[in-house]
């Protein structure tokens, strides 16, 4: 069809959409047309989840939210001359704005994400030569073992890849530093490591000076190396013996690819999932990013650098003399700055790492108040919808990403909103109960419907709310501080693998109990004017709600903050895998059930003349990934338990040297497979009334329990706990 007559179509079609949004209908018509409208998205995502289907529910799904922002904008603002109303009124109005803002450039980027892809094949003898970077601050040597020795054993010729321990806690700077016990420190922790980097064929290297935090750590090792292909591991980030057989292929296929980027995948609970009890149950936080955005963003061209678990072309990063270092989030601005030099990137949707998550409340916002900072630094430094040589699709994507981490802005708005009428009765939304009813409920369940449609699978409903609260508290104040001066903010490495030794309310949770404290109060406040005014009832119960909405996630924020005891730092992932177990000087065939960062269970069955004892030694055996390898490792005995007649032992890895920590990642992190496997079981999407249900639930348990803290009431909450959660999930 001719061009002119494709644009045509196109622009009546916009046209009449428009027409459809502003055509004036009565409250009744409008409740109707949201009912059908909602309907149809739910039969389309049952029935017809893709292709075509699935940009009609999404085009519904615009519509009706369209709807609402022209009633909203043309019907309910304040006159401007009554400005104690108005202001707040128009902070509200912005705010829910942004909102559906951002919603749009989120439809844009997921409207189609990008197929899984198939890893190109390598042919023998043209595998490009690697450089795998592993970037160190303060992590000790134990968690550095692992992961070195995790790199050390990919499946890739030996010849071709160097793995690089870039330590920036060992340089000169820190090693002569006037501090002479920090000093001292320093130049034991440089022994140190320079002793294991040797043992494990391990280049170390270190530098002069901190300069230009993780950047400038990881300009200083390109500096040292020659890899066509240079691959950024953290610290706490193992790789699977597969990383590179299913990464480097790509960058044979297209020259100008710059970037390959994998999900990273945790074997630890965030603060939020330990606390409620839902990292085997429920998807973590990071997957609606890495299944779903991040493919969507690549479908456009956008996928983007995300710091480590990647492979990046030195061609492409020394154009941009090596890795960017203008803001603290040096992997999205080195992506971008490539990106516009017209170089491409792909994402592999397959977890070929696995990594720890924060332990306490305090380190996960610490994380977040980073990125959140380096978003804006990159917003303000280089503005990507106006940075020439991105697509404009590319730019649309980089603006989403970016754009996203003002929320803590929209997400303080709507808590405080209501206070603003209840308390002192500013009038800041001009509409009746039935207009609330008609217009804003339908808007509101039409945007759950739409992201249970995209995200269900990904992002339970109203969880996205939690974790946007329990930021905002403190992401909001960091970037208001990062907006004042944007060069004030300097790079922190977020410290993993923790230990709680008690119970207890984050050393920053308190905010959380004053804000419950007044919603509660407001709450009374809601039921007092309704009897005292009974003329703005509806108006005043419709606030009452708001403000109801906002308790129920404040409540269950209170038992975010009230954190458990934790002492291991990476959950049990099962695994299936014979050897011989070496105990009371006795050795029997045993298999290995499962296995952590710090251990591993063991099922055997002992002789009599054999006897196995808490705090005593073992031995596990097993066939060890190279010849060279120990294949013995020494454990610990933590835990014993009988199961029919066997024997099952928990253990404790208790590593002497090198070769041990070879065995130990060989355990954990040879085979990726387990780790999709994982995800899929706990990719299950609840839909939204089953989803909300379950969140209300979860959350009135978790309120009783971060109270408890607080009222020594702990023990009851504990025998209530089963039977509150097998009701939330339905097991």
């Amino acid at each position: 069809m001719n061009r002119k007559w494709v644009t045509g179509i196109w622009v009546v079609l916009i046209a009449l959409v428009a027409f459809i949004v502003t055509l004036p209908v009565n409250l009744q018509a409008q409740l109707v047309t949201g009912c059908i409208v909602i309907l149809l998205i739910v039969f389309l995502r049952m029935f017809a989840p893709e292709g075509v289907p699935r940009m009609v529910a999404l085009a519904l799904g615009v519509a009706m939210v369209s709807r609402y922002v022209y009633w909203r904008t043309t019907s309910t603002l304040p006159p401007v001359e009554e400005l104690a109303n108005f202001i707040p009124a128009v902070l509200l109005y912005v705010a829910e704005m942004y909102s559906v803002a951002l919603m749009a450039l989120s439809l844009f980027v997921v409207s189609a994400p990008q197929p899984a892809r198939v890893a190109p094949a390598i042919e023998p003898g043209s595998e490009p030569t690697v450089d795998i970077f592993v970037p160190s601050y303060n992590e000790d040597a134990g968690l550095l073992a692992t992961t070195l020795a995790a790199a050390m054993a990919i499946d890739y010729p030996r010849d071709r890849f160097t793995v690089w321990l870039l330590d920036d806690g060992g340089t000169d700077q820190k090693c002569e530093q006037h501090d002479l016990a920090a000093a001292r420190e320093a130049q034991e922790r440089r022994a140190t490591l320079t002793q294991l980097c040797e043992e494990l064929g391990v280049n170390y290297l270190t530098r002069p000076r901190n300069e230009f935090a993780k950047a400038g750590n990881l300009n200083h090792g390109l500096a040292h190396s020659h890899g066509e292909l240079v691959v950024v591991f953290d610290a706490d980030h193992a790789p699977a013996r597969s990383f590179l057989r299913e990464t480097v292929g790509y960058f044979h296929q297209d020259p100008r690819l710059f970037l390959v980027q994998t999900p990273h995948f945790f074997i630890n609970p965030d603060p939020v999932e330990r606390s409620l009890g839902t990292w085997r149950r429920m998807p973590s936080e990071n997957e609606m990013f890495y299944g779903v955005i991040q493919r969507g963003l690549d479908r456009w061209g956008g996928a983007f650098f995300c710091g480590s678990a990647a492979v990046l072309r030195r061609e492409a990063l020394l154009e941009t003399d090596g890795f960017a270092h203008s803001s603290i989030t040096e992997d999205c601005e080195t992506a971008l700055s490539l990106h516009a030099r017209g170089w491409h990137s792909v994402y592999v949707d397959t977890p070929l790492i696995a990594g720890l998550q924060p332990e306490t409340f305090a380190n996960f916002i610490g994380q977040r108040s980073r990125w959140a900072q380096g978003m804006y630094q990159i917003l303000r430094f280089h503005f990507p919808l106006f940075r020439s040589g991105l697509t404009v699709a590319q730019r649309i994507c980089y603006m989403s990403s970016i754009l996203f981490w003002f929320f803590p802005i929209s997400r303080a708005i709507f808590l405080i909103s209501p206070f603003c009428y209840l308390f002192f009765s500013l009038e800041i939304f001009n509409g009746s109960g039935a207009e609330f009813i008609a217009y804003t409920a339908v808007y509101l369940l039409t945007n759950l419907f739409i992201q249970s449609y995209l995200f269900g699978k990904y992002r339970w409903p109203w969880f996205s709310e939690l974790y946007e609260y329990i930021q905002t508290v403190y992401l909001l104040p960091a970037l208001l501080s990062v907006m004042i001066d944007p060069k004030k903010p300097t790079f922190r490495v977020t410290s993993k693998g923790e230990t709680i030794d008690e119970n207890r309310i984050s050393e920053i949770g308190i905010p959380f109990f004053i804000i419950f404290v007044i919603q509660i109060v407001a709450v009374f406040v809601t039921f007092w004017r309704i009897a005292t005014e009974p003329y703005s009832a509806d108006i005043t119960l419709v606030v009452g709600i708001w403000n109801l909405l906002n308790l129920i996630i404040s409540g269950c924020a209170l038992g975010v903050v009230s954190e458990k005891a934790v002492k291991r730092h990476s959950q049990r992932m099962a695994i299936s895998r014979r050897c011989n177990l070496l105990i009371d000087g006795v050795e029997v065939p045993a298999v290995i059930d499962d296995v952590s960062m710090g251990g591993l269970r063991v099922r055997t069955e002992l002789p009599p003349e054999a006897q196995a004892r808490l705090g005593m030694h073992a031995v596990v055996r097993l066939t060890p990934p190279d010849e060279c390898i120990s294949d013995t490792l020494p454990v610990l005995v933590r835990n014993i338990a009988h199961d029919d007649g066997v024997i099952v032992l928990g253990t404790q890895f208790n590593a002497k040297c090198a070769a041990h920590y070879q065995l130990i990642a060989d355990l954990i992190f040879a085979d990726a497979d387990e780790w999709k496997k994982f995800q899929e079981g706990r990719r299950r999407n609840p839909g939204v009334l089953r989803g909300t249900v379950m969140f209300v639930l979860i959350a009135g348990y978790q309120t009783l329990r971060g109270l408890a803290y607080v009222t020594l009431l702990e023990r009851l909450t504990r025998r209530l706990a089963p039977g509150m959660f097998a009701g939330a999930t339905g097991r």
